[in-house]
């Protein structure tokens, strides 16, 4: 993926969902280093809070509409609450108000968690609000597949004709 190609391959999303994976198990290692120090009801709080405001009201519009479209403040809610830009603004307000505590890590902890096992990040408005291919994605991947077997089935023939 680059800027001119803003897709991954199942591959390319597997390695990402790695490094995502690896950064959760710090943030898990961490909290586990530090069980003791954790006030529980912050961090379950913190680790509650971005699907009580981010995804619950969306998931609920989402299973009620007919359609299965629902509005973009639903999105601009997920993508909000869902963003490490908000998790490090929250994390630093906390920080500068009620002090650094450890229950913090539950915000990596959460967005991580979802990254790496559930490979859910931000939502564009064009795709359903819970995951399912999109047709014209199916379309995209067919058509790549088909692009990448006849650059092999080149690459083949021109090493068979080198060989002859």
């Amino acid at each position: 993926m680059d800027a001119k190609n803003r897709f991954e391959t199942k591959t390319t999303f597997a390695f990402a969902r790695m490094e995502w994976l690896a950064l959760l198990v710090v943030s898990l290692v961490l909290a586990f280093q530090h069980l003791s120090e954790i006030r529980w009801a912050v961090f379950v709080a913190l680790f509650a809070v971005i699907d009580v405001i981010g995804y619950i009201p969306g998931a609920i519009a989402h299973r009620r509409s007919r359609g299965k479209r629902i509005a973009r403040g639903y999105y601009v809610a997920y993508n909000t609450m869902h963003s490490l830009v908000t998790a490090g603004v929250l994390a630093g307000a906390w920080s500068l108000f009620a002090g650094p505590e450890w229950a913090l890590l539950a915000l990596p902890i959460h967005l991580l968690g979802d990254r790496a096992l559930f490979g859910n990040s931000l939502k564009p408005f064009g795709v359903a609000f819970e995951p399912e291919t999109h047709p014209a994605y199916r379309t995209f991947e067919r058509q790549y597949r088909a692009a990448g077997a006849e650059v092999s089935r080149d690459r083949e023939e021109r090493a068979h004709a080198v060989r002859a």
